[in-house]
């Protein structure tokens, strides 16, 4: 991106206000850069290194953002949907002008860890098969899991059929209370269409909860309540880049 844009896309980049406000915002003398009244929103302006003023209030520019949402049960990971609440409907609005989107997605009874940003780049890394990115599940398991269960985890799995095989990765799995429903904790290397209930429905168990809790290096903020999201700290920010 280049470091100079037009003070009028800036501003309402940032949620100041449409093009058309803007302009008028600007000829009401309430922008100023280094100091000095600008009335034409067409002015170019280096992001990085001119101090921005709106209405006597310093602006910082950010090209990116990054959120870290905890989302609750019957939300679609996605940017639109006809029937259904989507994740974004809990950002506020002045997130909302940075256009995010979900990095990945968790389905709508899954709860958890979920990153929203607008860096395509990182999302790309994020989420390449290549890479081989952990993700770790919570999960509540109906069926009891056994010793063998954490064996075939940890080989490979058959998710598909045995006219159309899916082999998954080996995946960790972890007991953490046995029982009719079993507690455990599952980490992946990949993202299949709905994999971990996939996997257990392979050995004849079904999931009844599950949350994820681990993406790569960032962990869910366990003081974030369903619903709730906020800005990743540095070092967290740090770990994913």
């Amino acid at each position: 991106m280049s470091k100079k844009q037009r003070i009028d896309k800036i501003l309402s980049n940032l949620g100041y206000g449409s093009r058309s406000e803007l302009k008028k915002f600007c000829k009401n003398g309430l922008v100023k850069v280094n100091g000095k009244v600008i009335n034409n929103p067409g002015v170019q302006v280096d992001v990085e290194n001119d101090e921005i003023i709106f209405d006597g209030e310093k602006v910082t520019y950010k090209e990116f953002i990054y959120l870290m949402l905890n989302k609750p049960d019957g939300y679609i990971s996605a940017t639109f949907d006809k029937r259904d609440p989507i994740v974004l409907d809990l950002i506020d609005k002045e997130d909302l002008v940075f256009e995010p989107f979900p990095v990945g997605r968790l389905d709508k009874d899954t709860e958890g860890l979920l990153l929203i940003t607008n860096d395509g780049a990182l999302a790309h890394r994020l989420l390449s098969p290549k890479k081989h990115v952990d993700k770790c599940y919570y999960a509540e398991i109906s069926g009891g899991v056994t010793e063998d269960d954490v064996r075939v985890f940890k080989e490979r799995i058959n998710i598909g059929t045995q006219e159309e095989p899916e082999w998954t990765m080996p995946a960790e799995l972890k007991i953490l209370e046995k029982g009719t429903v079993s507690r455990i904790r599952l980490t992946i290397r990949e993202g299949k269409f709905h994999q971990v209930k996939r996997m257990f429905l392979a050995v004849g168990k079904e999931v009844v909860y599950l949350k994820r809790e681990r993406m790569g290096a960032l962990v869910l903020d366990e003081e974030l309540a369903p619903g709730e999201y906020r800005k990743l700290t540095d070092s967290e920010l740090k770990s994913i880049l």
